[in-house]
C-alpha cells in the first residue's frame, strides 16, 4: 500500500488498487478530531477526486480502538469559545461539505467508537459499515453546545427524525445493532471481518463503471436535498454522458465476448 503522507501528521491519504484510504490519526485520543484535522480534511478529499487512478473513498480510523471520538475536547477552551467558535465551527463546515459534495464513492468502515464529529463525518458518507463493538453517539446537550443546523442534514438522509432528536436530545451511546435500526450504518459486521468486507465493497464498486456510478450518485444526492426542485438537466446529461462513453461500449463488447469489463471512466 502506497503512503502518501501530506501537512497534517494527523491524517494521512494511502492509495491500493483504485482505492484511496483517508485514515483519521489520533489514536492517543481514539482518533479525535483537531481543528488541523478538521482543517486537512477538504484537501485530501480534493486530492483523491483529482486522482484519476482513484476510484472509491474509504474513511477509516487508525487501529481498531475509534473511528473517531468525534472533536478534540481538549481545543474546546481556546477553539470553542467566544468569536473562535464560528471559525471553527466553518472548519467543520468545509470538512463535512468537501465529503457531501465529493463525486466518487465514500465509505465509512467503523470500528468502534463514532461519536460527535465522527458521527457527523460519517453521515455525510455514502456507505457506512461498522463492526459488532461500535458505539455510536452525538453528545452536544452533554456539553452545553448547541449542534449546527447545517450538520443535520446528512443524519436526516439517514434516519427518520425521531431517532435524530433521540440521538440528539439524549447525547446516549448506542450500540451497533441500535445504529442499524436507526439506519445510520447499512451493515454490521465481525470485527475480524469489518476491513476484509471494507475492502470487498470498494473494490466491486472500483471495477464497476465510474460514469455510471457518478450520475447514480449525483442522482440520489440530489433528489435527496433536494427533492422539490432536483435539476433534472443536469442529472440527464450526466445520463447521456455514459450512453456516450467508451465505458459503455466496452460493457457491450465484453457481455457480447463473456468477459468482465475494464472501465476507464472515459
Amino acid at each position: 500500500m502506497a503512503d502518501d503522507r501530506a501537512a497534517s501528521p494527523h491524517l494521512r491519504l494511502e492509495r491500493e488498487d483504485g482505492i484511496a484510504w483517508l485514515v483519521l490519526s489520533n489514536p492517543e485520543r481514539m482518533n479525535a478530531l483537531t481543528a488541523a484535522m478538521w482543517r486537512a480534511l477538504p484537501g485530501f478529499i480534493n486530492e483523491a477526486e483529482n486522482d484519476p487512478s482513484v476510484r472509491v473513498i474509504v474513511l477509516r480510523g487508525e487501529g481498531n480502538r475509534a473511528f473517531s471520538a468525534g472533536a478534540d475536547i481538549s481545543e474546546f477552551e481556546s477553539a470553542r469559545t467566544g468569536d473562535a467558535a464560528r471559525t471553527y465551527d466553518d472548519l467543520n463546515q468545509q470538512a463535512f461539505s468537501a465529503l457531501c459534495s465529493a463525486t466518487k464513492p465514500v465509505i465509512a468502515m467503523i470500528h468502534g467508537f463514532c461519536m460527535g464529529g465522527g458521527l457527523g463525518i460519517a453521515a455525510c458518507t455514502d456507505i457506512r459499515l461498522a463492526d459488532e463493538k461500535s458505539e455510536f453517539a452525538i453528545p452536544p446537550a452533554k456539553l452545553g453546545i448547541g449542534y449546527n443546523p447545517r450538520w443535520i442534514p446528512p443524519l436526516l438522509a439517514l434516519a427518520k427524525p425521531a431517532h435524530v432528536k433521540e440521538l440528539l436530545f439524549t447525547g446516549a451511546r448506542y450500540k451497533s445493532a441500535d445504529a442499524l435500526a436507526m439506519g445510520i450504518v447499512n451493515r454490521v459486521l465481525p470485527a475480524d471481518r469489518l476491513e476484509t468486507e471494507t475492502r470487498a465493497l470498494a473494490a466491486t464498486i472500483a471495477a464497476n463503471a465510474p460514469l455510471s456510478i457518478r450520475a447514480a450518485k449525483m442522482a440520489i444526492d440530489e433528489l435527496t436535498r433536494r427533492p422539490e426542485s432536483p435539476d433534472t438537466a443536469r442529472l440527464d446529461a450526466a445520463v447521456a454522458a455514459c450512453f456516450q462513453s467508451a465505458d459503455y461500449a466496452e460493457g457491450r463488447r465484453a457481455f457480447l465476448e463473456k468477459r468482465k469489463p475494464k472501465f476507464t471512466g472515459s
